[in-house]
């Protein structure tokens, strides 16, 4: 008892000490916190001392509008608790976005003191790093789906969102997709880790495998539906898993075994993807400065279940793929000048 009582004085005496010490350093303005809330999970937000001119309501907005695009792909926040620090620099634009499994889900991005409202509702990364959260942490020689996952979830969840132009993600698409492509000398996914491979190699898989799926279960289910099974199945970014654990649990999400059969052809050998093929199955036409989509493709109805966009008739079929959930903004602190 008398060490217990002990222990607690030292420890009011030392906090004492500390707000002393504080005090005496002047009235140094605190960093600016928030904590958003989406659906049941709670983002808190740190914006890092320095020169940042954006509004807090525009950022707020900003980070609203990229965790409510994963929350409606996925059905929910991928985790109870994500911490995001924002770094700020001088200009515009976001980037240096990068994404851990420490503290229950942690982000950093820099995002430019002059960056605009627009800007920001235009911008992509944070939303790609809200994905990384809802995938299990794989070994190193797996990055390429975690990133891939990101790459190519990413448009699709913004789309959904009603942040970005179904016609804007297959121009893009076409224009990268043949960067994961396997060049000379490639071994295959787990064995070539180059920029490409990684990246939009990754997405490229992601791509097959989604409408590989909807063709085996007439469009009934698609590549969603196992990356929602994993994450149901406890599969996020604070969990290590075997790759081949987490695609078993896709499959099954889906009851058919595309992620894993298209894995195994493709984790270590060279095993190119007919885009053009993919393209006019789809309805998907490039003119050289547009895209035109074409609902009387053969699978036309894969393209608009992959981004969730239905025709003029039925406006509400797209109702099962929206997030309901609200989002509310706690502020706290305020910005450093």
């Amino acid at each position: 008892m008398f060490r217990a009582a002990l222990s607690r004085f030292q420890i009011f005496v030392v906090l004492l000490a500390l707000l002393a010490i504080s005090c005496s350093l002047g009235a140094r303005p605190p960093e600016m916190t928030s904590t958003l809330i989406v659906g049941g999970s709670h983002i808190d937000i740190t914006v890092d001392e320095g020169k940042n001119n954006v509004p807090q309501a525009d950022l707020i907005a900003w980070i609203q509008a990229a965790a409510e695009s994963v929350a409606g792909y996925y059905g929910r926040f991928p985790v109870p608790h994500l911490t995001l620090r924002i770094m700020p620099f001088s200009g515009h634009g976001i980037r240096h976005g990068m994404t851990f499994g420490m503290r229950g889900g942690f982000i950093k991005i820099g995002l430019g003191s002059e960056t605009t409202k627009a800007e920001l509702m235009n911008d992509w990364m944070l939303t790609h790093e809200m994905i990384h959260l809802a995938f299990p942490s794989v070994a190193d020689e797996h990055h390429w789906i975690e990133e891939g996952i990101s790459t190519y979830v990413e448009p699709i969840a913004r789309i959904r969102a009603s942040h970005m132009k179904e016609e804007q993600m297959w121009a893009d698409l076409i224009r990268d997709m043949p960067k994961g492509q396997p060049q000379a000398g490639d071994r295959g996914l787990d064995r070539t880790h180059t920029w490409g491979r990684t990246y939009w190699g990754g997405a490229l898989f992601c791509f097959d495998a989604d409408v590989e799926i909807r063709r085996q279960t007439h469009n009934k289910k698609g590549l969603q539906d196992a990356l929602r099974g994993i994450l149901d199945a406890g599969g996020n970014i604070t969990q290590d898993w075997e790759l081949t654990k987490a695609l078993k649990i896709g499959d099954q999400a889906t009851g058919t075994t595309v992620l894993t059969d298209l894995y195994n052809q493709m984790k270590n050998k060279s095993v190119a993807v007919d885009l053009q093929e993919k393209w006019k199955q789809l309805g998907i036409e490039w003119d050289g400065s547009a895209v035109h989509l074409r609902d009387d493709a053969p699978e036309a109805g894969i393209r608009r279940a992959i981004t969730g966009v239905t025709l003029p008739a039925s406006p509400s079929a797209n109702a099962a793929v929206q997030y309901a959930g609200n989002a509310i903004a706690v502020m706290a602190g305020r910005k450093s000048s």
